[in-house]
């Protein structure tokens, strides 16, 4: 069923330190609760695939199996479909909306979203239309991250900031950083009754882990969506997100600096 809401708009967007991080991503550090349902010959449908480096390895884990990615930005699309290696002749690429899969009813036997509700207005609408292309037997995917559970050593005053910041940036949004403490409430109300729910985090420590993490973040306070929307909601000035990029640059080179994010994982059979 087709949302009547306006177009879900995406904090982040899609400046080139966002992509760098969505591409460090793969099934190993982001689905490996999955794996094991990665099975020859699936049909899979991978929502939210971003630039792809997930969706390219369900695409190799269930040849001949097809794979369908889907984002809502043409160019997003495009860059995915540019990535895609030689001879991976099962993976597609298409624009598509989560809330109006122009897919037939059970129609995959995977659908997995990785990042994705935490950036939607109606999550459990989502939910349902993911439900409704699953094939009976089939399994949905959904992992998503909690701001909210997030923590770092050492404290950052401007760190402590930009938390502040992206959760009031949510509510203006209508969405929910905190989004995986909600996954198994929003499985249940979307109409899935056996659901298992799991958790994993990704931790940051190491100095090249901390030059990555901080390395993105630096750019994506000053230079991404997050700084347009940050400006434009009255929620920050240039000189504050210029004192958090600096600090996550300062954080990048303490020895002890160390982030966690943990991630609710939710596996749901239709």
């Amino acid at each position: 069923m087709q949302s009547t809401s306006p177009p879900d708009d995406y904090a982040h967007g899609h400046h080139s330190s966002v992509l760098r991080s969505h591409g460090a991503r793969t099934v190993k550090n982001s689905a490996a609760y999955l794996a094991p349902y990665l099975k020859p010959g699936a049909q899979i449908l991978d929502v939210g695939s971003g630039p792809g480096s997930i969706t390219i390895e369900l695409a190799e884990r269930v040849r001949p199996g097809a794979v369908i990615g889907i984002e809502p930005m043409r160019s997003i699309v495009e860059t995915a479909a540019a990535a895609i290696p030689d001879g991976l002749d099962n993976l597609t690429f298409e624009t598509g909306d989560v809330y109006d899969l122009q897919y037939e009813d059970a129609s995959f036997d995977v659908v997995h979203a990785h990042q994705v509700l935490q950036h939607l207005r109606e999550p459990i609408a989502a939910l349902r239309e993911m439900r409704r292309v699953l094939r009976p037997g089939g399994v949905l995917a959904v992992r998503d991250a909690d701001y909210g559970g997030m923590v770092w050593a050492p404290e950052s005053p401007a760190l402590t900031r930009w938390m502040e910041i992206y959760q009031a940036m949510g509510a203006e949004l209508g969405v929910e950083p905190n989004a995986g403490r909600h996954l198994l409430g929003w499985t249940q109300e979307a109409g899935f009754d056996r659901i298992e729910p799991g958790a994993s985090v990704w931790t940051y420590a190491t100095p090249d882990q901390r030059k990555f993490w901080a390395g993105t973040w630096a750019e994506r306070a000053v230079a991404s969506d997050f700084a347009t929307h940050a400006g434009e909601m009255d929620l920050a000035t240039t000189a504050d997100l210029v004192e958090i990029s600096d600090a996550w640059r300062r954080w990048e080179q303490e020895p002890s600096g160390f982030f966690l994010i943990p991630h609710t994982e939710i596996l749901a059979w239709r």
